[in-house]
């Protein structure tokens, strides 16, 4: 993912990308939005049926609360990140 930035030099303006993630941070981010965080929200949402733990509608709203900003920004990063390429 790049930002654009403007930069004054010399009394020139000029227009850079600078690049604010790199492609394996995005993977990684990807793979726990889309594998990890939903996986142990249903474990826990699970085991909190069985065995009684505390707490179990407000833990999973909060891992689908985070899940879903991750994947917002994420999407928003793909496709600024194909945008720009093309």
């Amino acid at each position: 993912m790049y930002m654009t930035g403007i930069y004054v030099h010399n009394n020139k303006e000029r227009t850079e990308k600078v690049m604010i993630m790199s492609n394996k941070v995005y993977d990684v981010l990807k793979w726990i939005t889309m594998y990890l965080i939903p996986a142990a929200g249903t474990l826990y949402f699970a085991l909190a049926g069985i065995w009684g733990f505390p707490y179990g509608e407000q833990i999973v709203g909060t891992l689908t609360a985070i899940d879903t900003f991750l994947g917002v920004i994420l999407g928003i990063s793909s496709a600024k990140y194909n945008k720009d390429r093309m």
